[in-house]
């Protein structure tokens, strides 16, 4: 097992017990979040001619709800940080659910994006941010499994929503299929309700002794070495303890805006994201535009789901691993690269059986980078400062998530065609790849340059520290000789 980066939780996590049911929790949790505003869009086509809207009008609903998911981050961070995880979330499966049963009763299009987009959006971050958060709290060593299996959520509620949304539309039509999914909606309350604070009366880890003499400090200097990878993304920042503990007990830790890897992170994100859920979110009307039935086009949804459903929990199991650990964020790197080829391909492959090979690898790329993407963030910053990291990067990335589906919307309302949607969100996510490449070699050169500065500075201090005892030795034994 690799080692684990340092942890500054204060107390040891203990990687299991009820930390599983906490992970089951999460993945009902993150599950919804994830999966219901892509699940929504079987119903795009029938609302938009029920109220005579254009693609990137319909885009909104999904937009909308997805923007106010990422959008409440740091109002549900502080709500954690000061009440946890499980009140937070049991409130935000009560807002989604109200939300939906409000829109049942919708007369225009913004009544459903008041309550479907900003009422459910807002409930759905009370779900997501909470359940990625408490998983730090329970793990450090699985952490990578952990997260993996939470994210597997997601397309585990979308292979199973995909087609009974279809099937509620055919016996209920959208108002009704709204009031059924309020109903559904509320097992996220169940979910809130197994996140049971951790146990931090644990003992802690004992703290590292300074080295007493040459010896140690040469073992000291070949520990390091074997684990640098794990625990150097967070060795620079004890200088800032005091400015980050003073942060985080306001809850936003704004010195986060200083770290590099945060940084790094956060402008590629920004980027990506406006690619990243509008193929998923026209994946069916494309099809549907295409000619195939609905059920056809539905299915797809599954299929995509059913790959992902599988991809996220081998790639936790995968960066959990002595190689790919140490190096995770090139994982990540790929996964975004990956993505972006899958986008510009799909316009090049014909027919239904086109759409199911499409299906299958987006699905592939997709559960890799679904199941990296929080992790990634949590090995740069660390367990101790991702709440308040979660909460910036989210409000941040509202943005591109609000605007990318209703600009490829746009895209296809200009050219009647889906194609050029595809193509440009496959733009999107191939320069932010290959960004992440160039960007963390340069992080991971400098961050091994400075472990080894800080290694040279600690052998400096031993060999001070042991010569200073040799002359206090040689004083006091010339005292008692004299």
């Amino acid at each position: 097992m690799p080692p684990a980066a340092k942890s500054k939780l204060g107390y040891t996590p203990p990687d299991g017990g009820w930390g599983w049911v906490v992970v089951f929790g999460a993945f009902i949790s993150i599950g919804f979040s994830y999966a219901f505003p892509k699940s929504l869009t079987i119903y795009f086509k029938e609302i938009q001619e029920y109220f005579s809207v254009s693609y990137s009008e319909i885009a909104w609903l999904s937009s909308v709800m997805l923007a106010s998911m990422y959008a409440g981050g740091p109002v549900s961070s502080v709500l954690v940080n000061r009440y946890g995880s499980r009140p937070v979330v049991m409130v935000g499966g009560i807002l989604v659910s109200t939300g939906m049963i409000l829109a049942s009763f919708g007369r225009t299009i913004m009544h459903l994006y008041l309550c479907v987009g900003l009422i459910g959006g807002f409930g759905l971050a009370f779900n997501l941010q909470p359940s990625l958060t408490i998983i730090g709290t329970y793990f450090q060593i699985k952490r990578p499994l952990a997260n993996g299996l939470a994210m597997t959520g997601s397309p585990v509620v979308l292979f199973t929503l995909a087609p009974l949304n279809q099937w509620l539309f055919d016996h209920f039509g959208w108002r009704g299929s709204f009031l059924i999914l309020g109903g559904i909606v509320l097992h996220c309350c169940i979910a809130g309700a197994l996140m049971r604070p951790v146990n931090k009366q644990a003992q802690p880890k004992p703290k590292a002794e300074p080295a007493g003499c040459n010896g140690e400090a040469a073992e000291k200097v070949a520990s390091s070495e074997a684990n640098a990878q794990s625990d150097k993304l967070l060795s620079k920042e004890n200088e800032d303890d005091s400015q980050s503990q003073g942060c985080l007990e306001t809850f936003i830790d704004l010195s986060l805006f200083k770290h590099r890897g945060f940084l790094i992170y956060l402008v590629g994100n920004v980027v990506l994201f406006f690619g990243f859920f509008a193929p998923v979110v026209f994946l069916a009307p494309y099809a549907k535009h295409q000619g195939i039935d609905e059920y056809s086009a539905a299915f797809l949804l599954s299929i995509f789901a059913l790959t992902d459903m599988f991809i996220r929990p081998i790639t936790g199991i995968l960066g959990n691993t002595k190689w790919v650990r140490p190096r995770i964020q090139y994982f990540f790197s790929f996964a975004v690269f990956y993505n972006g080829v899958c986008h510009l391909v799909c316009p090049l492959l014909p027919g239904y059986s086109g759409k199911v090979v499409y299906a299958v690898f987006f699905g592939l790329a997709f559960g890799m980078l679904s199941a990296l993407l929080f992790e990634v963030l949590m090995d740069l910053v660390g367990a101790h400062r991702f709440s308040s990291a979660v909460g910036l990067v989210t409000i941040i990335e509202c943005g591109p998530v609000l605007l990318g589906p209703p600009l490829s919307g746009a895209l296809v309302d200009i050219y009647g065609d889906y194609k050029y949607m595809y193509y440009a969100c496959g733009v999107f996510m191939l320069v932010p790849g290959i960004y992440f490449f160039i960007m963390h070699y340069y992080n991971y050169k400098k961050l091994d340059e400075e472990l080894k500065q800080d290694v040279a500075a600690e052998l400096r201090t031993c060999e001070e520290a042991v010569q200073l005892k040799m002359i206090r030795d040689g004083k006091t034994k010339h005292e008692t000789d004299g």
